[in-house]
């Protein structure tokens, strides 16, 4: 049985909210009685993409468990490079920050959906090819799940759904000559979303800084969006011996 963690949407600021519940997070998977074969992290760690915001994340995301983060659309990439992920001297530092973990039994392709300046998403041509390789070198009896910030269908909440990822089509189409492809993980939208894209299972991250208020809850409330008083909550995908894959959510007292 493999479990991974999925984690999003952290936004680490200037006030202790956002530390304090990334806190609680992590702390609760290091208390763990087993280990996790990763802990992934789908975007959104710094909410203005300043140096001490992303000092605050590279101390507060460390683990036990094999960890892998990808930036948001409130992320910088050469931000992100130089104070996560301790690139000093990037040759490209605005290039699409894509990375993959090779496990026993499984690959995580982490592709950077994140559009300089944007909103929205959008995986450029450099990452499509780049996935292509990934999933390409990948024996077929090895199951891929191919994560990113931004999900690549709409939700039915209009706030995300406009600033979700674009230019799906050559995603799907890349699905279809990789059938070992066996699911997409996203975040961008704070609410714990199962849906389907490409035929396969798209299953969205609740956020850890606060939830998405849907469109039928309470309209014309102060923050229309966003609910604050909830607590933050994480999801556990599970890759069963017949490879079925499941997702359980779960929340967090910070």
């Amino acid at each position: 049985m493999i479990v991974i963690a999925h984690v999003s949407d952290i936004h680490i600021d200037d006030e202790p909210r956002s530390a304090d519940r990334t806190r609680a997070v992590l702390r609760y998977l290091e208390e763990l009685p087993y280990d996790l074969a990763a802990v992934l992290v789908t975007g959104d760690i710094a909410d203005h993409a300043t140096p001490d915001e992303y000092a605050v994340a590279r101390e507060l995301l460390t683990s036990r468990h094999p960890l892998l983060v990808c930036p948001g659309n409130h992320d910088d990439r050469a931000a992100f490079r130089k104070g996560l992920l301790a690139e000093e001297a990037a040759a490209r530092p605005y290039a699409p920050v894509n990375q993959v973990l090779r496990g026993e039994g499984f690959v995580i392709a982490l592709c950077d959906s994140s559009v300089p300046g944007k909103d929205e998403g959008l995986l450029e041509d450099e990452t499509i090819e780049w996935l292509d390789g990934v999933l390409a070198a990948t024996p077929h009896e090895v199951p891929v799940l191919v994560a990113f910030h931004h999900p690549p269908v709409p939700l039915h909440t209009p706030y995300v759904d406009g600033i979700r990822q674009f230019g799906e089509e050559r995603l799907a189409a890349l699905a279809d000559r990789h059938p070992h492809l066996t699911a997409f993980l996203a975040g961008h939208a704070h609410t714990a979303a199962a849906t389907a894209f490409a035929g396969r299972p798209l299953l969205v991250a609740p956020g850890v800084v606060s939830a998405l208020r849907l469109p039928w809850e309470n309209p014309g409330t102060e923050n229309p969006h966003v609910h604050l008083d909830l607590p933050p909550a994480l999801a556990f995908h599970v890759l069963g011996e017949d490879g079925r894959l499941t997702t359980h959510y779960r929340t967090v007292t910070v």
